[in-house]
């Protein structure tokens, strides 16, 4: 795997799959059974924060099963009832992001990000689209991704590979340093002129440390 490669598409759910499940069934019979009135009309169910929740779990659920277009509506839904729902916004940008719509992406990561500034996997996945075409705003997401979480091994990876194609290879050796520190399994990527300077530290290491 190249090291631009390091997964971050990733879905924010909050809930297991068994979860995620459930909430997405009693969604569906939310979606699909209007509520009726004392005099026989039909009307929406009453949207909810609950419904709202249950909605991006479905939404989750629906991406699980490769429904990515019903997936987007779906997050889409719970910005209507919820236009701050930051994980909704994340959502749509995974989905945008994967669908080859980097435009509609960043907006959503952006949109985000103005919830919750803080919100490490927005600040990476939109660091991740900005690395080739202005590395310089991608370090300084990347960075913040790393501040706000230390032990963002990717966030650190990533960090790592933008420096390095920036020339920096001082401070891209230590950001592949905190990469493998958070994540040994990461060592076998970082790029072979870092890879020694990188390797986790062992059991014996650190005895001879003493």
């Amino acid at each position: 795997m190249r090291c631009g490669q390091v997964k971050s598409w990733r879905l924010w759910t909050g809930l297991g799959a068994s979860a995620a499940v459930a909430a997405g069934a009693v969604t569906w019979a939310v979606m699909s059974h209007p509520a009726t009135t004392p005099d026989g009309k039909s009307e929406e169910a009453p949207l909810t924060p609950l419904t709202a929740h249950a909605l991006l779990q479905a939404g989750h659920v629906q991406a699980q099963h490769k429904d990515f277009d019903g997936a987007e509506a779906t997050y889409k839904r719970v910005l209507e009832m919820e236009p701050r729902n930051k994980l909704a916004w994340y959502n749509v940008g995974v989905v945008s992001a994967r669908d080859g719509r980097p435009d509609e992406a960043l907006k959503a990561y952006v949109a985000a990000l103005k919830i919750d500034p803080s919100f490490t996997s927005a600040l990476l996945n939109q660091a991740v689209l900005l690395k080739t075409s202005d590395p310089d705003r991608a370090i300084t997401l990347l960075e913040r991704a790393v501040a706000n979480n230390p032990k963002a091994s990717t966030a650190h990876f990533q960090l790592g590979d933008t420096l390095s194609r920036k020339g920096r290879d001082g401070e891209a050796r230590t950001a592949y340093r905190s990469a493998v520190a958070a994540d040994p399994s990461l060592h076998s990527q970082v790029p072979k002129k870092f890879r020694d300077a990188t390797r986790p530290s062992t059991s014996s290491d650190t005895g001879a440390d003493r």
